[in-house]
């Protein structure tokens, strides 16, 4: 998820990759395993700009960030009450 949130903001898989401290073929092979894992695309090829092309999350691609997200926030939420008790099993 940190990759396609980064492929988001930098707008291609090298910056993605290079801000995770990983080569672009490693990016890249994780980019073609999610898209062929999910049987769509989680990230398309853009084109243009005076910079050239780049990579951007497709609308599915953006959607399973979001419902990651989600998934996190929920789990988060309920495992608050059980971690917040074991932080006062010290005080016993």
């Amino acid at each position: 998820m940190r990759l396609l949130k980064l492929i988001a903001e930098h707008g291609s898989i090298a910056g993605a990759g290079r801000a995770l401290g990983m080569s672009y073929r490693r990016a890249w092979l994780l980019v073609e395993a999610m898209n062929t894992g999910f049987g769509r695309p989680v990230v398309e090829a853009q084109t243009g700009g005076r910079a050239g092309g780049g990579a951007r999350l497709s609308e599915f691609g953006a959607d399973v960030v979001a419902r990651y997200r989600a998934v996190e926030t929920a789990a988060e939420a309920a495992a608050a009450p059980y971690l917040n008790r074991l932080g006062q099993a010290g005080d016993m």
